[in-house]
């Protein structure tokens, strides 16, 4: 009988030695979820090993040769003692310790890393990453906090946590955004490592996108709207499960893991892929879609394995949208050529190193525009942008209008429609200036067109007296750069009509402070306004908006299409309308803050300035920049009217002391 018991207690053993080489298997494929250390309760350890039944136990948290197998009296206590007591907690999450190999070998003092010894350490609750030090945790958590991210944001509230192996051999996961599903490999948060990137930050950008796509529905039905870097396929795809047969998408992309993951992820959202020649699709039934009415497919998407130049050489489109890895530079010619009139074009840059003056001479080489760092950096980003774009399309004798630009912590975000003919070409060139800027005080003024100025003569051109008060030179000059407005408003306010309709609440406060900035209003004239309803002409479009829109923006905008002879006239009306932009650029209130000096809150200060007579509102470029149409001598003069000295409470409050003291 005892023979019999070493002889169970040795297959269990096993079993269990087994079981814990098949987790460290495994392990890499885990931690992109949440891992075995992380948990809420000291039972969730426990439950990792059946405690209960007979036999030795090896410990889940800690390798073979650093805690022997033994009996559960023992492991349970090793668990409490160690593991759970050793821990950093977030959000009621314990980050308790771990001794598995999850991390590489630590040298020995020879060097000889294969001698040497795996470190103890901590997995991110939020993402996954493998921190030694204690102290490192709790500072990468509060990285986590400043930005944002906290574990409901993470994959574990909407993802489904294990699935089986993929069919090349890899695991994956499956992640839902916007009523989308989409299949990911575990290394797509890596873009070195993963053609699948999918980025979870860029879910704003998305929805924006998604947004001024639907809008565009509105004024031509079907559109041709192509998705040139596909990645996992989820830009493409939530065109086309939700806009059905108003859209006909196309999603491309170079590569072939990206090719079959965009297919894996059709069939996980029920939609039909046609990857046959441009046109070869059957026809469709009523609702856009061919095929039977019971398991139809919801919708169909072309994929295609091609570069992008290609695609966008080969065949027209309506709307495009450009996200690459990096710079959109070498794309914008290939994309203006072939776009249909008064279609859209997107891009999405997130070479930010260049764009904020971190890489001046890559900024030189790809966008052709000399910057330095300002105050105003993220704005100086979007206006170079477009300012790139409108050269690709003068080059294709084309014109832009620009509908929205964004700039945000991780991207860029410009949405232009596009106007074909030279005469557009002209004009759109027109808007490209030199900016001059002041490195003292950092004012800054476009200059005029055909105003050729050098040397001394440009620090006279600013509205600042820093060149005849400071030495040397103060100001340079910056640019080209895209002088004309950032924001279409009859197109914001479709814009958000459109995200309340697809419930996109993330986006609403946005899309309603960018109303906001392009009326150069503040957002309680915007609510309490008068809600008149007013005609808008975008580009040939006539619009009907709320002048000083309600909640939701506009109502359902009723469109209609003008002749080709009525486009000329409307563009010398848009011309005419130019000194109703809003103001260029803005300025910081704690960069022009006086020393010594309390200022006012930034709501109050808004409100003062608009009673000095200006044009004024606040920015999403920066949370404490006032766009107005004020010059700096101007702006800073209302901030001291209405600034107190800071030694004033500081007095009051030792006379009352001292009054107290003498009574």
């Amino acid at each position: 009988m005892a023979e019999l018991k070493e002889a169970d207690a040795a297959q269990l053993h096993q079993e269990d030695v087994d079981i814990k080489r098949k987790f460290l298997k495994y392990c890499p494929f885990l931690q992109t979820e949440r891992h075995v250390s992380i948990q809420t309760k000291l039972e969730g350890l426990e439950v990792l090993v059946d405690l209960n039944g007979a036999g030795r136990k090896s410990c889940p948290l800690c390798p073979e040769e650093k805690f022997k197998a033994c009996y559960s009296h023992k492991l349970r206590r090793h668990l409490q003692n160690l593991h759970w007591k050793v821990y950093v907690e977030f959000e009621g999450q314990r980050m308790c310790i771990c001794h598995l190999p999850c991390r590489n070998l630590k040298p020995s003092l020879s060097g000889d890393q294969a001698s040497g010894r795996h470190v103890a350490h901590y997995h991110c609750v939020v993402c996954s990453v493998t921190i030694a030090r204690k102290t490192d945790m709790i500072s990468h958590l509060k990285r986590h906090v400043n930005k944002g991210e906290t574990e409901a944001s993470y994959c574990g509230s909407t993802d489904v946590p294990f699935e089986e192996p993929a069919p090349s051999g890899q695991a994956y996961e499956i992640m839902k955004e916007l009523g989308t599903n989409v299949q990911l490999l575990p290394n797509h948060t890596t873009p070195q490592k993963s053609d699948t990137y999918f980025n979870r930050k860029m879910k704003t950008n998305r929805q924006l996108v998604f947004c001024s796509l639907a809008v565009l529905a509105e004024e031509r039905n079907p559109l041709e709207c192509l998705d040139a870097f596909g990645a996992t396929g989820i830009m493409g795809l939530q065109w086309a499960k939700h806009l059905r047969n108003a859209v006909k998408v196309t999603i491309t992309d170079i590569s072939d893991t990206c090719i079959k993951m965009i297919k894996e992820n059709c069939e996980l959202n029920h939609i039909r892929v046609d990857g046959g020649p441009r046109g070869s699709r059957g026809p469709r039934g009523p609702d856009g879609v061919s095929g039977e009415a019971e398991g139809a497919p919801i919708a169909t998407v072309e994929v295609v394995k091609m570069d992008a130049n290609v695609t966008m050489h080969m065949w027209p489109f309506d709307y495009i949208h450009l996200d690459p890895f990096g710079t959109a530079v070498n794309y914008l010619d290939a994309a203006f050529r072939n776009v249909r009139n008064l279609g859209i074009i997107s891009v999405t840059s997130t070479d930010t190193g260049s764009l904020y003056s971190k890489s001046p001479n890559v900024t030189l080489r790809h966008y052709g525009c000399h910057i330095v760092r300002t105050e105003y950096y993220r704005e100086l980003a979007a206006r170079m942008v477009v300012a790139t774009m409108a050269r690709a399309a003068a080059r294709c004798n084309k014109g832009i209008e620009v509908l929205l630009a964004v700039a945000l912590e991780h991207f860029v975000l410009v949405v232009v429609r596009v106007l074909r003919g030279p005469t557009q070409a002209d004009e759109t060139a027109k808007r490209l200036r030199k900016l001059v800027h002041c490195q003292w005080c950092e004012e800054r003024v476009f200059l005029k067109l055909g105003n050729m100025v050098d040397g001394e003569l440009i620090q006279r051109t600013l509205p600042c007296n820093c060149h005849g008060s400071l030495p040397g030179k103060t100001a340079v000059q910056l640019g080209p750069l895209w002088s004309g407005p950032l924001f279409n408003t009859g197109f914001l306010r479709r814009m958000l009509s459109a995200a309340v309709q697809h419930s996109m609440d993330d986006i609403q406060t946005l899309v309603k402070n960018l109303i906001c900035e392009s009326d150069c209003t503040t957002l309680k004239s915007l609510v309490h306004g008068t809600s008149a309803l007013t005609n808008q002409v975008e580009c040939g479009v006539v619009i009907k908006t709320l002048q000083s829109g309600g909640e939701s923006g506009a109502a359902e905008p009723s469109v209609k299409r003008k002749s080709g002879d009525e486009l000329g006239n409307v563009v010398k009306k848009m011309k005419s309308d130019g000194s109703l932009d809003h103001p260029p650029f803005y300025y910081s209130i704690h960069r022009h803050s006086i020393r010594g000096m309390n200022m006012p809150k930034l709501n109050k200060f808004l409100q003062y300035l608009t009673e000095a007579g200006f044009r004024v509102s606040r920015t999403h470029f920066d949370p404490t920049g006032v766009r107005t149409d004020a010059t700096l001598e101007q702006f800073k003069a209302v901030l001291t009217k209405y600034s107190v000295p800071t030694y004033t409470n500081a007095t009051a409050t030792q006379t009352s002391v001292s009054t107290e003291k003498i009574a």
